[in-house]
């Protein structure tokens, strides 16, 4: 009944999710393609039967990556069909694999949308990444027979509370997964909390610690260094939000008093706020020039003497970014959104710098904190600090990034024991 009543809830504002479907559309064009999908109708893929997997946008598909390799490559009969809900998520997924998977945005949590989606893939395996629980798409899932596994899962203590008013329909959504494979203790105990059986929990630790910078990025990312940035001090303030990047531009006018070469690679986490960025950059009195107009050019040249931001405007190359700084701040964490992976720089050997907000990645951020390779400010007054002393002590700046990417390369193995349990379910 519970589930029902959410049903009948979910089509009665159904109105509403699409005037909200065109909003975004006016903000980010690519919201108006492929709108059907959303309802299930799309054209099926050549071959069922195989993984689903669910990655909601560029993060999670990110997380996914390894995961869908080895099964591309250790099972190349096995059909994949990736799933994800944002533009940037499925053009992700398209970089990254092609035509290799079958991708398709996942359909709303509408019992006849998800009917349709599941007639049409039909799969053997369902496995989504991290939070992204969707009642009806859970349920009818399983009622099929088909095992779902909530990977790589995490769940805040604000979450769990969220979950834990839902009352009956949690705990039956929550104890239909085959397998939820957590994070940390921590997000066990408050999955088993909402109902999910102990011999249904695992804690592997984050796949995300089992990221690898592929040596040809190594290689790229230290070209593109020398040749657009020379020996100038950059930082990278990764995935920022609205209310945040005033701060960062603040922090990075107040550098320029000691250190008037240094360059900020601004990355706003979604593209739709590209434009405003750009606006806010140039009202700043801040002289900047957009990444993509580096890509237009056969031949990019040298970021200019009085250039002092670079608003990077581009889809899919944070990894390679990060790669051309000497500091990061993860953005997400000066507001109440609880922050993003830290991880990424970390695993650049990069130290790490946040706002107070953590609570999505509250463990990993206190194995960094703990460990040296993670600092967290409250301002701008702060952040130019912090900004001021690693660019004055390079061996400290070294020191600290050292710390953060001994924290990654300690912690690897997850990806391993989840991609375990996912062989006990399949069927090649």
């Amino acid at each position: 009944m519970p589930r029902f009543l959410y049903s009948v809830f979910f089509y009665l504002i159904l109105p509403l999710v699409l005037v909200r479907l065109l909003w975004r559309a006016s903000r980010a064009p690519a919201y108006r393609h492929r709108i059907a999908e959303r309802f299930g109708f799309f054209k099926p893929p050549a071959h069922t039967g195989g993984l689903w997997v669910h990655a909601v946008s560029v993060g999670e598909s990110i997380a996914a990556a390894p995961l869908i390799n080895y099964f591309l490559a250790q099972h190349p009969h096995l059909p994949v069909v990736v799933t994800t809900m944002t533009p940037t998520g499925s053009e992700r997924v398209q970089a990254m694999f092609g035509d290799r998977v079958f991708h398709v945005y996942a359909p709303y949590d509408l019992p006849d949308a998800i009917a349709r989606f599941l007639n049409r893939i039909q799969p053997q395996l369902a496995v989504i990444m991290e939070t992204e629980i969707w009642p009806n798409m859970v349920c009818q899932t399983e009622a099929r027979g088909i095992p779902v596994i909530l990977a790589n899962a995490r769940l805040s203590a604000r979450s769990a509370r969220g979950y834990g008013r839902l009352g009956s329909l949690s705990r039956d959504v929550f104890s239909r997964f085959s397998q939820v494979v957590a994070q940390s203790a921590a997000d066990g105990a408050r999955f088993a909390s909402l109902g999910v059986p102990e011999a249904n929990l695992t804690v592997s630790g984050s796949i995300k610690f089992d990221l690898a910078i592929p040596a040809e990025l190594y290689k790229h990312a230290s070209e593109l260094r020398s040749h657009w940035l020379g020996d100038r001090p950059v930082w990278i303030a990764a995935s920022t939000h609205a209310g945040e990047d005033e701060v960062l531009l603040a922090a990075h006018r107040a550098l320029l008093a000691q250190h008037p070469d240094a360059v900020l690679i601004l990355v706003p986490r979604h593209p739709e706020r590209f434009p405003k960025v750009a606006e806010l950059i140039a009202s700043s009195d801040l002289n900047f020039e957009r990444r993509s107009a580096s890509l237009a050019s056969a031949a990019a040249a040298p970021v200019a003497s009085t250039t002092s931001v670079i608003l990077g405007d581009t889809m899919g190359e944070l990894l390679l970014l990060l790669g051309c700084a000497d500091i990061a701040f993860v953005g997400g964490s000066l507001i109440d959104h609880g922050g993003h992976n830290t991880l990424e720089p970390a695993a650049w050997g990069l130290p790490v710098v946040t706002g107070l907000s953590d609570f999505n990645f509250a463990e990993i951020s206190a194995l960094l904190e703990t460990a040296g390779g993670l600092q967290k400010i409250d301002s701008d007054g702060a952040l130019t600090k912090v900004l001021q002393a690693l660019f004055a002590d390079p061996l400290c700046r070294e020191r600290q990034g050292a710390a953060a990417k001994a924290v990654v390369d300690n912690n690897r193995g997850a990806l391993q024991r989840l991609l375990a349990i996912i062989e006990g379910y399949l069927k090649d």
